[in-house]
C-alpha cells in the first residue's frame, strides 16, 4: 500500500525520532570497511549522521563493529551512541540491528534503521517518513524499496522475539503489521556505497541537501567547564547508572569522565552525581535532584538555540 507524502496531523510531527546506523562490516569492492568510506571528503558514517541530525533525529545510535576505534574518533564530536557488536565477525546485519533496537526501546515514539551501505538519501526523505505518523514505513523509488525503515517503537518487542534467518524481512513479515510505502523522488534510497561511479554522480547533489549550520554550545566560566559531550556523558549515566558503562558507550576513558564530572560540580557549587556503593551487583551512579535538573535546562537551552540558528540559516541562506 502506497500513501501520500503529507500529513495534516500536526500532533504526528511532535513524535521523537531515534535512529540506528548498522555500520559494523567491510564493503565488497574496496580496502576500508563501508563506515569509513570517503565519500567526498567525509565517511560514510558521518554523511548518514548528518542527514539524521538535520531532521532532528534523536538519540543516534551507532552499532560498530570492525575498526570499531577508528570510526568512535571519527564521530567523536558528533554527539552519537556507540554500541558494539562483540559478533560482528559472524552476525548478521539484522543481529546488529537488535542490537539498537534493544537499546532505544521505550527512548523514543519511532525509529528510522538504516545499514551504512545507503547513505545518499535525503533530509526531505527522512523528513517525510517522519511526519507520516505510521508504524511501518519504507521509501521507495519509481515502484522500488529502498532504505531507510521507519519503525514504531510499539513494533520493537515484536521484533526482537524473532528467531529466524530470514533477517528483517522475516522478522516484518512475521509481526502481523503491514509494512506501507512512500513514493519519493529520491534515487538516494536505492544508492549502495560500493557503486562508485553513481556515488560521485550523486555527491553534489547531496552535499547541497545537507548544507546547515553546525552550531557548538558550551557553558563557561573562566573555561570551558559543560558541553554536547557531558551532555551525552550524563545522559548515560541517568540511563546506564554506571559511569564506566556510559563511557563505552561515547569512546571516553573512564578517568577522563570523572574529571569532567568534577570539574562540572566544582564549578557549579552543587552535587551532580551520587554514588551508591555495594550490593552483589556493585555500586551504582545516578543523577541528583540538582543534576537531573540542570541537564533538562541545558537540553531546553540547546533545543532553543539550535532551531533560533536553523530558522535564521533558512531565512538568511
Amino acid at each position: 500500500m502506497t500513501i501520500p507524502t503529507q500529513s495534516d496531523n500536526s500532533e504526528k510531527r511532535q513524535k521523537t525520532t531515534g535512529g540506528i546506523i548498522v555500520a559494523t562490516g567491510w564493503s565488497s569492492g574496496e580496502n576500508e570497511p563501508h563506515p569509513l568510506l570517503k565519500m567526498g571528503s567525509i565517511t560514510a558514517v558521518k554523511r548518514i549522521v548528518l542527514t539524521f541530525q538535520q531532521v532532528g533525529i534523536s538519540p543516534i545510535v551507532i552499532v560498530i563493529g570492525y575498526e570499531a576505534e577508528k570510526i568512535e574518533h571519527d564521530l567523536a564530536d558528533y554527539g552519537v551512541i556507540f554500541l558494539l557488536d562483540e559478533k560482528y565477525e559472524t552476525s548478521q546485519m539484522f543481529d546488529s540491528a537488535k542490537i539498537g533496537l534493544s537499546y532505544l526501546l521505550n527512548k523514543c515514539d519511532q525509529i528510522i534503521f538504516n545499514p551504512v551501505s545507503i547513505l545518499m538519501f535525503t533530509p526531505e526523505t527522512i523528513k517525510k517518513m517522519m511526519e507520516c505518523g505510521k508504524n511501518l514505513l519504507s521509501p521507495s523509488y519509481h515502484g522500488k524499496t529502498g532504505h531507510p525503515l521507519l519503525i514504531s517503537s510499539e513494533l520493537i518487542p515484536k521484533i526482537l522475539k524473532y528467531n529466524g534467518n530470514t533477517g528483517m524481512r522475516g522478522a516484518i513479515k512475521n509481526i502481523g503489521v503491514e509494512r506501507q510505502w512512500i513514493d519519493i523522488d529520491d534515487e538516494g534510497i536505492l544508492h549502495d556505497a560500493d557503486d562508485i561511479d553513481r556515488s560521485n554522480e550523486l555527491l553534489k547533489k547531496h552535499n547541497q541537501l545537507i548544507l546547515h549550520p553546525f552550531v557548538r554550545i558550551s557553558i563557561e566560566k573562566e573555561f570551558m567547564f559543560f558541553n554536547s559531550k557531558t551532555k551525552l556523558l550524563l545522559i548515560l549515566i541517568e540511563d546506564t547508572q554506571s559511569v564506566r558503562n556510559a563511557c563505552k558507550h561515547i569512546a571516553l576513558s573512564y578517568s577522563k569522565a570523572w574529571n569532567m564530572l568534577n570539574e562540572l560540580e566544582q564549578e557549579l557549587g552543587y552535587t551532580v552525581v551520587e554514588r551508591k556503593q555495594g550490593g552483589r551487583n556493585g555500586g551504582k551512579t545516578y543523577l541528583t535532584k540538582e543534576g537531573t535538573e540542570f541537564l533538562k535546562k541545558y537540553q531546553q537551552f540547546e533545543q532553543n538555540v539550535r532551531k533560533y540558528a536553523k530558522d535564521e540559516f533558512i531565512r538568511l541562506f
